[in-house]
């Protein structure tokens, strides 16, 4: 009984004092306020923005997963005999970093599921974090007052590929090996710097005894804690700037619909993220990857045939495959464009499209509103049609990079291959981006037509005099909205003879973005209605 009492006092105390914390806290910083607006923030409910959290749950289980490797792995490239468990490759000289892989794979309880999970989490994580950035790019989600998160998931992207590579070469099998020989190569090809960059980074003379070391403390510590910084940013960024959504009766610039985080989206969420784990484990523990031990350890005069790096990096292998052979000689130092154009000028030219372009095409519409709708990519042709001629141009580099295997399967020369791979990564994207830009306007006028004749019904007709004509419904409610509610702009206005040239060059530029386009059937009424659902915000002081 005496006991049961000082319990209650103890629990009493603890409530207390957790009331009287709470409290001290709310009164000096808006806790309650910004708990309760959090819990019942909105979330659209549709499959396009699940993207984002396949690349966050995948980024948890690549955390668990690469924290447990941390355990058992030696980033060191001092060789010695290897006497493990696995037989081939007992009495061969091998680095301990390819030995500890080696031991996690076979002596580690669960060590190959864990690091098969590594592994197809980190290409899950590029790939739904690329494809989050197109469903941005084609629906227009980088518009003000986006920008700023645009950068921080362009960076995201571009910290990803980094880690990727760097935890693809730290078991210094002869294939990941083959690829550190590529990217010294890359290195070494910048003008002037590159020889004394390659020295410092790989601690002397190609193979270098420091590289692995330096790989791993950026893969474990540098790159992770960065990426983690991003992520919490760009949350918070979404929390505050609110989500996209897609165009529907309800759904305007200025607010946002669908269901609330507690209980609904957390649910979801949650359900989201035990699916994305589960089809790890599973991947992990039924389908192989990067068996290491049939390549064998790294050597300098050896190079494996089929050598292929992962996929999002792959289209830098192809380019170095399709460039030609071209060195020039100035003020004593040897330009290897065949190298520094690929690998260098080309990742470097990509990345700076992608962090200019939603500062490019404001400058372009000269539109300063905030956008919460998201754009149908078939009402931004031009903008459309780019992305897909940006994905063809990608595909070809990527197919270019198995030239050789292509060429063994299919019985052609690899020379032929690689000129029928230029003629395609020239002509490919061109044609891709006329294709995609006709197949945009054709669908729009097909929503005009619906517009104006309804849908098809199934049901034919016959007149008095024999004639077949087929029924039409009107359209319901809520499709009219979705097909009418659009916030394209009009090109701008030709400047005069004596304007500036860089406004001559933006109206070109608008007029050919915007200028080819089918106008919606819509009353003066619906126009004006269609005016005010996608107006902005209006600013605090005139709500």
């Amino acid at each position: 009984m005496l006991v049961r009492k000082r319990k209650a006092r103890i629990e009493a105390r603890a409530r207390e004092a957790a009331v009287l914390g709470y409290t001290a806290l709310d009164r000096r910083a808006p806790v309650s306020e910004a708990g309760r607006q959090l819990l019942r923030k909105a979330f659209p409910d549709h499959w396009s923005f699940l993207l984002g959290e396949l690349a966050l749950y995948s980024f948890v289980v690549l955390v668990l997963t690469g924290s447990y490797l941390t355990l058992f792995f030696s980033p060191s490239m001092t060789e010695g005999v290897y006497d493990g468990s696995y037989g081939p490759l007992r009495g061969l000289r091998v680095s301990d970093a390819y030995a500890s892989t080696l031991h996690i794979s076979f002596d580690v309880r669960g060590g190959l599921l864990i690091r098969q999970m590594h592994h197809w989490a980190a290409l899950v994580f590029v790939a739904a974090l690329g494809t989050h950035l197109l469903r941005v790019f084609f629906t227009g989600a980088f518009r003000r007052p986006r920008e700023l998160n645009w950068v921080v998931g362009v960076t995201l992207f571009l910290l990803a590929l980094l880690e990727g590579f760097c935890g693809y070469s730290l078991p210094d099998d002869l294939l990941s090996g083959t690829g550190m020989r590529t990217a010294y190569t890359i290195v070494t090809s910048i003008p002037v710097a590159g020889t004394y960059l390659g020295f410092l980074l790989w601690g002397g003379s190609y193979p270098g005894h420091s590289i692995i070391h330096r790989l791993y403390a950026v893969h474990v510590y540098f790159v992770p804690l960065a990426l983690m910084a991003l992520v919490g940013l760009h949350l918070v960024m979404v929390v505050y700037l609110k989500h996209t959504q897609w165009a529907g009766r309800g759904r305007t610039n200025r607010n946002v619909v669908g269901q609330p985080m507690v209980p609904q989206f957390a649910t979801k969420s949650a359900g989201l993220c035990l699916m994305v784990s589960g089809v790890l484990a599973v991947l992990g523990g039924v389908a192989q990857i990067n068996p290491v031990w049939d390549f064998g350890p790294y050597r300098t005069d050896q190079v494996s045939t089929d050598a292929q790096p992962d996929w999002y990096v792959g289209f830098l292998e192809g380019a170095l495959r399709l460039m030609p052979p071209w060195e020039n000689a100035v003020a004593g130092h040897t330009i290897m464009w065949n190298v520094l154009v690929p690998a260098v000028l080309l990742p470097a030219l990509l990345f700076l499209v992608l962090y200019l372009y939603p500062f490019f095409e404001r400058w372009i519409t000269g539109d300063l509103r905030e956008h919460h709708v998201c754009d149908r990519p078939r009402d931004r042709p031009v903008r459309t049609a780019l992305g897909v001629a940006a994905l063809v141009c990608y595909a070809v580099l990527l197919a270019a990079g198995g030239n050789d295997v292509t060429a063994s399967v299919f019985r052609v020369s690899v020379e032929t291959l690689t000129w029928i791979f230029r003629v395609a990564l020239v002509a490919g994207p061109v044609l891709a981006f006329m294709v995609t830009k006709r197949v945009c306007l054709a669908l729009q006028a097909h929503d005009r037509l619906l517009l104006e004749e309804g849908e098809e019904s199934g049901i034919v007709g016959q007149s008095a005099s024999g004639g077949l004509t087929e029924r039409h419904r009107p359209l319901d409610a809520a499709h009219r909205y979705e097909l009418l509610v659009r916030d394209v702009p009009l090109p701008s206005a030709r400047p005069g003879e004596g304007a500036p040239r860089r406004e001559r060059l933006r109206a070109a530029l608008s007029a050919w973005f915007y200028r080819d386009r089918v106008d919606m059937p819509a009353t003066d009424e619906q126009r004006l209605q269609i005016t005010g659902r996608t107006a902005g915000p209006l600013p605090e002081s005139e709500e």
